[in-house]
């Protein structure tokens, strides 16, 4: 009782409608009704912190009498209020003024009033309708007073009560109390509000109300007005009760999962619904916020749960949010036994009667058992989690949470539900079945992670091609598909051009060259100094993580410092370095990220000498400073394809940095280079870098890299003639095939061809502008949420209603379930797109193979709903 006390006292609460305690006390007078009204009255009395478990017990409709239930919801937005005088005098010492100087009206009667605060309506005098949320008088005091009375009371049951002794209750309540001492501050509530409302802007169905930052302070919050249906009256919402309540659920879910930042009381008192099923979200008094850490923690250990992974959920539950005892360390093995008895029973035997609660007891129950406890952030989880449940079950009794969870968690694993997957598989066994067999035929031998077992999200079915010509590519069972994979990049003319056939097959019979000098390296080299502005030199390799590897190499050479700094989401290859903080796992703030390894088995001292930045925060970039003495070089993706986004502003302010700090700035345009102009983002911005990295587009299809740049840089690979001397100061930089004369005759060739035919670079741009705008409008009139960024000729689309900015927060939204299954829908259409990655359309498309792709996305869209792998 004391710990889930302590537990209840983290809510808070804000309503919307009149509701009138008279009225509640003039019913039957039986005698559960007399315990109920003397439970309301109790809790009146005590005050705030009080009033909060009332708020919490009000939801829980499956575990207390009905009248408990409906008395106690007074308590969620109708408790007692100041009075009209007291009210006005209370608002006008927070405006320094008189209410006529701010207000043409306000209504000295609270609509809602709740444990903490009371809600006015009022019109400014520009017209605008708000929400006054005024802290009552003696609130405060009243909150440190309760907490320090029940804090007192759990220090002396722990010091008399052996068997609560180890709960520890009097620590676990003080970091409770530090969480709700502040929640009577409205500044630090609104700025709490505008972070949470950030996140939903553009969200098909969830508002935010924005506050007035100059009409908030630390006792007053001034806030748009919203008006909707009070969270109790939810059967008057027309709208389908199944949806309403999972939309509730798929909200709290996505704030804790996704976003990190969650509403921490979402009693109905605390949300509205519009006529139409949006969901209205107020009052941020309490908020739960989980670190990177403990997000992948959360989504890991329940993704375990969902594959019936016992033993693994329980690694990550107790890695994450347990502190264990010595007890729990002893007695491994049987905890193990027991917890893992304690998840197949709720997450599998009894999943379809699920039960949060029933959940939590029994977790707790075993935890107890070794002297360990919840961390202090999983309590508030759990309370949120309770507090969810309850309330959805009150929109809908019949709610199956567990179902309904899993359909949230399936939408951020690669894996489609059985059902959909069989009809994959039934589908394409008809469409591709040599494909399907020459998938299963490498599973013998071969590991693909480029296009088969693709790390994190591996490829079901995969394609398999006989032929690729131009902007096309067909399969071993004779199927066409437009291509909007281009080799992940190279192949921006097209398959099988005719300059570069006509270079690759004079190169051939000339005979392969490598290892000896040929003249088409020179002439590559020239040309690709002569198209960088500020480039002086050229190193040539075999692909764009060598490229990325030696320029690192280089500049750790020329500056004699290891530590390098690279930004959040960009990928540079394959190189342990290169993929520090790369994917889809972060860490630290999003301010000042952490480094993580990229994978397995990267070594601990590149993550280590790593600095991780953010692309687009110039305030950020002051951390080049503190690292200035200790950093070789800066590097990033100049326009990140993951986001397609070209942030000038900033690039020039990096420039800038750099150069006043003397550190050299590698531009990785691996993917960009003579894709988005001929010499890439560097041409674009008018931006130019010490060094460049290239590969993709330069080798017209073959493999090939280069680092072009500074020549003081770039000549740090090239030998002084004096062995000793190179031992000392110079870098090695190698690679039998680097510079061989095929590859170099086929990027002569479509370089020379991209440099003779620049208005190719004109229609790309025009050509990709006309397929993004089709495909928004595809999911506009579906009322999908898609992100669709897109710009010379690359694209990057993410089934989320969030803004593509910070690559982690981009990551936080994306339903990785329905882009990857898009890809697989696309190629019952005839479109080759490749799973979860940004895509290209070539100089090769033609305006035809545009409107079949269109029509080919909204066909997928289509079916994708009626499979319901979207929320709506």
């Amino acid at each position: 009782m004391l710990r889930h006390l302590a537990k209840a006292a983290t809510f808070t609460a804000l309503g919307a409608v009149e509701y009138s305690i008279t009225s509640i006390r003039e019913r039957g007078r039986n005698a559960e009704q007399r315990r109920a009204d003397a439970i309301l009255e109790f809790l009146i009395r005590m005050g705030p912190i009080y009033i909060k478990m009332g708020q919490i017990a009000a939801t829980r409709s499956d575990l207390l009498p009905p009248s408990w239930v409906d008395t106690l919801r007074v308590l969620q937005d109708r408790t007692p209020h100041m009075s009209p005088v007291e009210s006005r005098a209370a608002i006008e010492r927070e405006l320094g003024g008189p209410l006529a100087a701010t207000f043409r009206t306000l209504d000295l009667r609270p609509v809602a009033s709740a444990s903490v605060a009371q809600v006015h309506l009022a019109e400014l005098l520009d017209g605008r309708r708000v929400a006054v949320k005024l802290v009552k008088n003696r609130v405060p005091e009243q909150i440190d007073h309760s907490l320090g009375a029940i804090g007192s009371m759990l220090k002396l049951v722990h010091r008399t009560t052996p068997r609560v002794r180890e709960l520890n209750l009097p620590k676990r309540f003080d970091e409770v109390a530090r969480l709700l001492r502040p929640q009577a501050d409205m500044t630090l509530e609104a700025q709490q509000q505008e972070r949470i409302r950030a996140n939903f802007v553009s969200h098909p169905y969830v508002l935010v109300p924005q506050t007035l930052p100059e009409l908030v302070t630390d006792r007053m919050l001034v806030m748009e007005y919203m008006d909707g249906i009070p969270g109790k009256e939810s059967a008057t919402v027309d709208f389908p009760r199944e949806r309403l309540a999972q939309r509730l659920q798929d909200v709290i879910y996505t704030m804790l999962y996704m976003h990190g930042m969650c509403h921490g009381d979402p009693h109905p008192g605390n949300i509205l619904f519009t006529p139409d099923g949006k969901l209205v979200l107020l009052d941020y008094g309490v908020t739960v916020e989980l670190s990177e850490d403990e997000k992948w923690g959360l989504s890991s250990f329940y993704y375990a749960c969902t594959r019936k992974e016992w033993d693994i959920a329980i690694d990550r539950f107790t890695r994450y949010f347990v502190v264990a005892n010595e007890k729990l360390e002893r007695g491994r093995e049987s905890y193990r036994t027991e917890m893992a008895e304690v998840l197949r029973y709720h997450f599998d035997i009894s999943s379809s009667q699920w039960s949060t609660v029933s959940y939590f007891n029994d977790v707790s129950a075993v935890l107890r058992k070794y002297d360990s406890q919840y961390t202090t952030n999983f309590t508030k989880v759990e309370l949120v989690f309770l507090s969810c449940e309850g309330f959805a079950s009150q929109i809908n009794p019949e709610i199956d949470i567990w179902a309904n969870a899993r359909k949230f968690t399936d939408r951020y694993s690669p894996y489609m539900n059985a059902e959909v997957e069989r009809r994959f598989a039934t589908s394409f066994q008809q469409q591709m079945p040599t494909s399907l067999a020459l998938r299963d035929r490498a599973h013998d031998t071969l590991v693909a992670p480029t296009h088969i077992d693709r790390y994190f999200f591996p490829s079901g079915f995969p394609v398999f091609v006989e032929e690729a010509t131009g902007g096309k590519v067909r399969d071993f069972d004779g199927n066409e598909y437009i291509d909007l994979s281009g080799g992940y990049g190279p192949h921006l003319l097209g398959y099988a051009h005719p300059a570069i056939n006509a270079a690759i097959a004079d190169g051939a019979r000339r005979g392969l060259v490598n290892g000896i000098g040929n003249r088409s390296e020179i002439e590559l080299a020239e040309l690709l100094v002569d198209a960088l502005p500020a480039a002086q030199k050229a190193v040539l390799c075999n692909s764009g993580t060598e490229a990325i590897l030696f320029a690192i190499r280089m500049c750790r050479g020329y500056r004699r410092r290891h530590v390098v700094a690279k930004f959040e989401g960009h990928y540079h290859g394959f190189s342990d370095q290169g993929m520090v903080s790369s994917w889809f796992r972060f860490a630290g703030d999003r301010d000042r990220p952490a480094p993580v390894a990229g994978s397995l088995g990267s070594d601990p001292g590149s993550v280590a000498s790593t600095v991780v930045l953010q692309y687009g925060d110039i305030p950020g970039l002051a951390r080049l400073r503190e690292h200035a003495d200790e950093l070789a070089c800066v590097i990033l993706e100049p326009m990140p394809t993951s986001v397609v986004a070209l942030h000038s502003e900033f690039l020039a302010e990096l420039r800038r940095l750099c150069t006043e700090l003397d550190i050299p700035l590698i531009f990785d345009e691996v993917v960009s280079g003579f894709r988005v102009a001929y010499g890439g983002v560097q041409v674009l911005a008018d931006i130019h870098p010490d060094v460049t990295c290239l590969g993709k587009v330069i080798g017209g299809g073959l493999p090939c890299g280069a680092v072009v740049g500074d020549a003081r840089i770039i000549d740090m690979a090239k030998s002084s003639q004096d062995p000793f001397y190179d031992y000392e100061n110079k870098v090695f930089a190698g690679g039998t095939l680097s510079g061989n004369s095929l590859t170099c005759a086929a990027g002569l060739a479509a370089l020379r061809y991209l440099r003779e035919h620049q208005e190719i670079y004109i229609e790309l741009e025009d050509n990709t502008q006309r397929l993004a705008d089709m495909m928004r409008e595809a999911t506009e009139q579906r009322d999908i949420a898609c992100r669709i960024n897109a710009r010379n000729s690359i694209f990057s689309l993410n089934f989320s209603h969030r803004e593509a900015g910070l690559y982690r927060e981009r990551m936080a939204g994306s339903n990785f379930k329905a882009t990857i299954a898009l890809a697989y829908y696309m190629r019952k259409h005839q479109v080759y797109l490749p799973e979860l990655h940004s895509f290209l359309i070539s100089a090769a498309h033609t305006t035809e193979d545009l409107d079949q792709i269109a029509h080919a996305f909204e066909k997928s869209l289509d079916e994708m709903l009626a499979d319901e792998l979207f929320v709506i």
